[in-house]
């Protein structure tokens, strides 16, 4: 007889539950843009029962994708459970743009699927098919939330789903049988038992603490002033600014590519990382935006948070939450492009020094010892707070391309998902020479939203232009 299983979900997974609100929704993603190559069918659609069977033969890879949500009674703890009704045609959906369609209204229907909460008793992820898109190309919307996976297991999922080459075969999808999931009563007795350890497991990692060398202490004296820079980098709370109001439940999407090429070539003249050309080139965009708006900007702490990978080499390809935050101000205030470029160069050597990333790390594991309760409390207090006004992610991926059962993968441009009072987020995705934006904003706060793709490419024209200046000195 199999024995029922469950898995408690981590205190990394379950705040991403706890944050979501009808109007806040935690998902991420993003679409997908491809060649259709092999993939087109007699009559000009996409064979979308040949991508349902390459996802139905990697999933015993991405076991979470099979499972649900199930609560522990009294306390609603959250658990994962296998889904003895799974169905992958509820979640593999097929659609269509009116041909020829075009990225603007490819942009508008990934709205409106963005903008819908996924069910919580299925399995928390959906991808649309969508064809019909003009240039012998079809989209892939994909929304997973984040309480399954980062950005960076994101897109090993996805990895995991396409090849480096035009491969066309499927493998067989191995068999799958659903384990029983526990009774009401095993769930609330198991966490009892967990409750009655919890002081005896944090008498002794005091005892531990105390008999480790001076050196291990160090580590642990560290991680608490790293927790303890993170909460300090938040107080006093932001400004306000257009863009950091209540949000509603409705999303504008938009995109745009960058050549990495350039982008690199800015990094290499200019000093420091793509990663600060990426912030520099949001500092001097939200600058042209907020003007635009008229926002006063000689006093405006722009604050800004930047997601970090905690995930190790052999952590690649697990579905689950490895990431922590870096929080700093944005030199919007800033005119000159090579001085906002020093100054976010500055700004990120200091939080690669300071390992600020440890600090929601150490809170993390404060909250698993301390308790449900804690958890939530400080969830429920950082949303109403706030101290932020903007999340920018990168991602990398592969330097060369992907293919999907034959269909080249094109360009991928990521969703990171609204917080309260977030009007904006920003992800980018590195993928084959490309450096892949993607815009998701809240519908009525944002309704300029294109005028910010404008402002990015003005701004990043500003830094190469800067970057040149600096090459011509040199070279005289």
């Amino acid at each position: 007889m199999t024995r029922a299983y469950y898995e408690r979900l981590s205190t990394r997974d379950r705040p991403f539950l706890l944050f979501e609100t009808p109007n806040c929704h935690m998902h991420l993603g993003g679409t997908a843009i491809f060649d259709v190559g092999p993939l087109l069918t007699p009559e000009g659609g996409i064979d979308v029962e040949r991508i349902r069977a390459r996802i139905a033969s990697r999933l015993h890879l991405i076991p979470r994708y099979r499972q649900r949500l199930a609560y522990v009674p009294v306390e609603q703890y959250p658990v994962w459970v296998d889904d003895e009704h799974f169905n992958l045609t509820y979640h593999v959906r097929h659609t269509a743009l009116p041909r020829p369609g075009n990225e603007r209204q490819l942009k508008a229907l990934a709205a409106r699927i963005m903008s819908q909460q996924l069910d919580r008793t299925r399995p928390l992820w959906e991808v649309w098919i969508v064809e019909g898109l003009e240039g012998h190309r079809f989209a892939m919307i994909t929304k997973t939330h984040h309480a399954i996976a980062d950005g960076i297991s994101a897109v090993d999922l996805l990895a995991v789903l396409m090849s480096l080459d035009p491969d066309e075969t499927i493998e067989e999808a191995p068999a799958w049988t659903p384990r029983p999931a526990p009774e009401p009563r095993q769930l609330l007795r198991d966490v009892w038992v967990d409750r009655a350890r919890a002081p005896l497991a944090l008498a002794s990692l005091g005892r531990r603490l105390v008999q480790a060398p001076g050196r291990v202490r160090a580590t642990v004296a560290e991680g608490i002033a790293a927790a303890w820079g993170l909460i300090g980098a938040g107080f006093p709370l932001p400004a306000d600014t257009p863009l950091n109001r209540p949000i509603g439940p409705h999303r504008r999407l938009d995109w745009l590519t960058l050549d990495l090429d350039e982008v690199k070539a800015v990094k290499n003249r200019l000093g420091g990382s793509v990663n600060d050309v990426a912030l520099a080139t949001v500092t001097g965009a939200v600058r042209r935006f907020l003007l635009g708006r008229r926002v006063d900007l000689a006093a405006l702490d722009y604050r800004v948070v930047i997601p970090v990978s905690l995930r190790t080499v052999d952590e690649r390809g697990e579905a689950s939450n490895r990431v922590s935050a870096w929080l700093t101000s944005l030199p919007v205030d800033e005119a000159d492009a090579s001085h906002r470029y020093a100054k976010v160069r500055a700004a990120t050597a200091h939080l690669r020094e300071s390992r600020q990333e440890r600090g929601a790390d150490v809170l993390g594991q404060v909250a698993e010892m301390v308790g449900a309760a804690f958890l939530t409390f400080g969830v429920r207090l950082a949303s109403r707070l706030a101290p932020y006004h903007l999340i920018v992610t990168n991602v990398p991926g592969p330097p060369g391309p992907l293919y999907l059962l034959g269909a080249r993968l094109l360009a991928g441009y990521p969703l990171v998902p609204l917080f309260e009072n977030q009007g904006l987020g920003v992800a980018l995705f590195s993928y084959d020479g490309k450096l892949c934006w993607g815009l998701n904003a809240d519908w009525d706060l944002v309704p300029d939203l294109h005028d910010l793709v404008v402002a990015v490419y003005a701004s990043f024209a500003e830094l190469r232009q800067a970057a040149e200046r600096r090459q011509e000195r040199r070279s005289a």
